[in-house]
C-alpha cells in the first residue's frame, strides 16, 4: 500500500497525539494540523477503509497496527531529518518544516544511509526519535 502525503501526515499527527494522551479525537487532529473536521473526518475515513486507523465506540481514534508501523516510520525520518538539518545549522523551525516536507518522498536507501551516518558523526542517535519534535 502506498499512501499519499496527506495521508501520512495524518497517520503521523494521529500518532503523534496520542504520544501526548490515548484520546485523540477527530476535533484534536484538525486542530493540530490546522484542518477543517469535515476535512480530517473524510481523510481518516478513508485511512480507516485501507485498515490504518480504528474509530472506538467512544469516538476516539487510533492507529492499527499496520497503521502505526507507517507512522512510526514517517516520525523517525521527521525527528531524524529535523536533527540533521539543525545539526547543519539550520534553526528549528525551518529545520522542522524542510524535514516535513522530504519526509514523505526520499528513498529508504537515502535515508538509510543518512542514520548511519548520523550514527557515526551525528553526535546524536539517529534512530532516537523518542523527543517529540513536532
Amino acid at each position: 500500500m502506498t499512501l499519499q502525503e496527506s495521508g501520512e501526515m495524518y497517520l503521523e499527527a494521529i500518532y503523534v497525539l496520542s504520544l501526548k494522551s490515548h484520546a485523540v479525537r477527530g476535533i484534536d487532529i484538525a486542530e493540530y494540523l490546522g484542518y477543517s473536521k469535515p476535512s480530517v473526518s473524510r481523510a481518516v475515513g478513508l485511512l480507516k477503509n485501507e485498515g490504518l486507523v480504528e474509530k472506538d465506540s467512544d469516538g476516539y481514534y487510533r492507529l492499527t497496527e499496520a497503521g502505526e508501523r507507517h507512522a512510526k516510520r514517517i516520525y523517525e525520518r521527521h525527528t531524524v531529518l529535523t536533527r540533521l538539518f539543525m545539526n547543519l545549522g539550520v534553526d528549528e523551525e525551518t529545520a522542522t518544516e524542510d524535514a516535513c516536507r522530504i519526509e514523505h518522498y526520499i528513498s529508504d536507501k537515502t535515508f538509510g544511509a543518512i542514520k548511519d551516518h548520523m550514527a557515526k558523526y551525528g553526535g546524536h542517535s539517529a534512530s532516537d526519535s523518542s523527543s517529540p519534535l513536532l
